[in-house]
């Protein structure tokens, strides 16, 4: 523990935590009886907790956020120059660092020409469904409103990002959503009676198709898909996929939204996760990994095509995007995501994410062979989840209990891994792995040797 904790308490810590903290995604009423997790430090790949228990993270801060790791002090010494400078403006205005880092953002993504700044991944969705919305109301009489997402995908906690969320779980109880959403299905040929199909790509795309068909094509204005589908259990995309989705969003003039919240800034080995698979998006949403966590920041990035739409005379009151995001006129944000993005590309941390993504889905595929109860490894990159079944040829789900035990097992053994948890009714059974793009071959053979051990002691 740094001297900056030596003298706080640790007793007082937690108790002032258990006292008035509610945390996110936890039940807590085991917390009545037993202390909370409290992280104090981090440097690389490990932290600390307040107990001085050393971890190895191979979740990048739990939800696939650290992606340069932790104690980066060159990011942390560029935030702190930029807010003794100038903290905050409204984004009405401009600030140095945003300017900067647009156009350095804008260079990694041809094709993309605009970015809107806000402060976490549900609210740069948001932002892409009034785009759509206020669209529709300029140039079709508010018609083409309608939204399509995919089972699976998860867009964000709020109730319009829930609206387009197709989890089970995330949306229960928090219903009447937004009207207007629609689910197609998911693409995941694990899961698919025709999984196996040369074509089951293009077949699964066009049930895109169907759906804008029944819905009637001047309904549709837009498709959300996240690139890789990461809390509905890391799927990848089958070949022919976002191709096919392509073609039909031309077809039938419908925009394409990509949510790279999770796969955006260097998670697959590319910077964006689209970026593998030929698809020219109108909409790229990102947050997480674009300044590592170091500093709140997310950004709705668009075509020059669909920012012009919203150009107009002043004297034209309503047709530009009334839109506003306090937090997005936080220069601190910015700056992480400038200094975020030299690390990346000075350290060469792209081609580290295809080299260690390769090493680790060969060394999982190893504990494959190994464990039946392991149906079904999958990823790109630095982005991997692992699905628990109880039968191969049935592919019946392990319980939650049990994904959960060897989640537990690991964290005993000092690595923190996840797990779908509380996406689904039956289907919360992958585990998932997305190590910081700093790893090395010991820190991923630290990692399945973890999982290794626990699965010897829960397999069935």
């Amino acid at each position: 523990m740094n001297n900056a904790l030596s003298d706080i308490k640790s007793s007082d810590v937690v108790s002032s935590d258990k006292s008035h903290v509610w945390h996110h995604l936890a039940q807590h009423k085991p917390m009545q009886t037993t202390d909370p997790m409290v992280i104090v430090e981090g440097k690389g790949l490990r932290v600390t907790d307040i107990n001085g228990k050393e971890y190895l993270d191979a979740l990048s801060g739990g939800v696939w956020t650290v992606n340069v790791g932790y104690g980066r002090e060159s990011i942390a010494k560029a935030v702190h120059d930029q807010l003794l400078k100038m903290c905050y403006f409204v984004n009405s205005a401009g600030n140095i660092p945003g300017a900067q880092f647009a156009e350095k953002l804008i260079d990694k993504m041809p094709g993309m020409s605009r970015v809107y700044y806000s402060n976490s991944g549900s609210e740069a969705n948001e932002k892409g469904f009034k785009l759509v919305r206020q669209l529709a109301a300029l140039k079709n009489d508010g018609k083409k409103h309608k939204i399509i997402y995919r089972d699976r995908d998860y867009h964000g906690t709020t109730i319009t990002a829930l609206s387009a969320t197709g989890q089970i779980q995330r949306r229960d109880q928090y219903g009447p959503f937004t009207p207007g959403f629609v689910e197609m299905p998911h693409c995941m040929a694990y899961r698919a009676v025709n999984g196996d199909h040369p074509d089951y790509g293009v077949q699964a795309a066009r049930e895109l198709e169907r759906v804008i068909l029944e819905q009637g094509p001047d309904t549709v204005g837009a498709v959300i898909l996240e690139s890789i589908t990461a809390g509905g259990g890391v799927i990848t995309p089958p070949e022919g996929y976002f191709e096919t989705i392509q073609e039909i969003c031309v077809k039938y003039g419908v925009l394409i939204h990509i949510d790279e919240v999770v796969c955006g800034m260097g998670r697959t080995g590319k910077w964006f996760g689209y970026q593998h698979y030929g698809v020219k998006p109108d909409i790229v949403t990102m947050a997480k990994g674009v300044a590592s966590g170091y500093a709140a920041i997310s950004t709705t990035v668009t075509t020059e095509d669909l920012f012009n739409e919203f150009l107009a005379e002043p004297s034209e009151k309503m047709q530009y995007f009334r839109d506003i995001s306090t937090f997005g006129g936080c220069a601190g944000g910015p700056v992480a995501a400038l200094e975020n993005m030299r690390i990346i590309e000075q350290e060469n941390l792209l081609d580290n994410a295809r080299k260690m993504g390769d090493y680790l889905l060969d060394s999982l595929y190893e504990l494959q062979e190994k464990y039946p109860v392991i149906g079904d490894v999958r990823g790109k990159g630095l982005f991997v989840g692992v699905e628990m079944v109880k039968d191969r040829k049935s592919k019946e789900p392990v319980s939650e209990s049990l994904t959960a035990g060897v989640v537990a097992d690991c964290l005993q053994q000092g690595v923190m891994i996840g797990r779908t948890n509380r996406s689904f009714t039956e289907h919360n059974n992958t585990l998932c792995l997305s190590p910081a793009l700093i790893c090395t071959k010991g820190d991923l053979d630290e990692i399945v040797g973890a999982i290794d051990n626990a699965l010897a002691k829960v397999a069935i």
